[in-house]
């Protein structure tokens, strides 16, 4: 159970939260998800939270399967059932088959990626394990990326280690949609 209210559109105290729900609402999938309803307890942070995660979305040179696959990592390597149910259709939209999104579950079947896919895997959950990582780890990766989406990586990993604990502090639960 969240530790916080699951706001809504309603709950907003002042008509200069309207806007903020309208742009989850144009923005975001609806029925607006657990994590937005609940980080709407501090508008003026979701509204910088959802500039951050649409920049990296949209303004990103990292293709999505890169970003998908180091999405979903980061959600395997912290047994985030939230991320991973939110990233699965992310990453079919991104090109990823249901045979490559089991094998990043489970870490097996490396010969359904190719070299780029391994290396931002491996960097994905190292980082996400480990928080430093090898220069071996990084030089796999940084074979197949430039350098401006060499930090892109980067930002997307962190962000997203940095979204499963939140959900985790803050005891967000899964969208019963979500639920097999």
């Amino acid at each position: 159970m969240s530790r916080v209210p699951s706001l809504s559109r309603d709950d907003a105290v002042s008509v200069h939260q309207q806007p903020l729900w309208d742009r989850i609402e144009a923005e975001r999938k609806m029925p607006t998800a657990n994590i937005f309803r609940s980080l709407a307890n501090a508008p003026v942070l979701l509204d910088a939270f959802l500039s951050y995660a649409n920049a990296m979305r949209d303004s990103s040179l990292l293709s999505p399967k890169l970003r998908e696959l180091a999405i979903l990592s980061v959600g395997h390597a912290t047994d985030s059932e939230y991320e991973i149910a939110h990233h699965q259709s992310h990453g079919r939209k991104a090109g990823l088959t249901d045979e490559q999104l089991a094998a990043v579950a489970d870490g097996t079947s490396t010969e359904l990626f190719n070299d780029a896919e391994r290396a931002v895997i491996a960097l994905a959950r190292e980082s996400t394990v480990n928080v430093n990582v090898s220069d071996e780890s990084w030089a796999a990766a940084a074979k197949h990326l430039d350098d401006q989406q060499m930090v892109e990586l980067t930002l997307t990993i962190a962000w997203y280690n940095s979204g499963v604990r939140v959900m985790g502090l803050l005891g967000i639960e899964l969208e019963d949609s979500y639920r097999k």
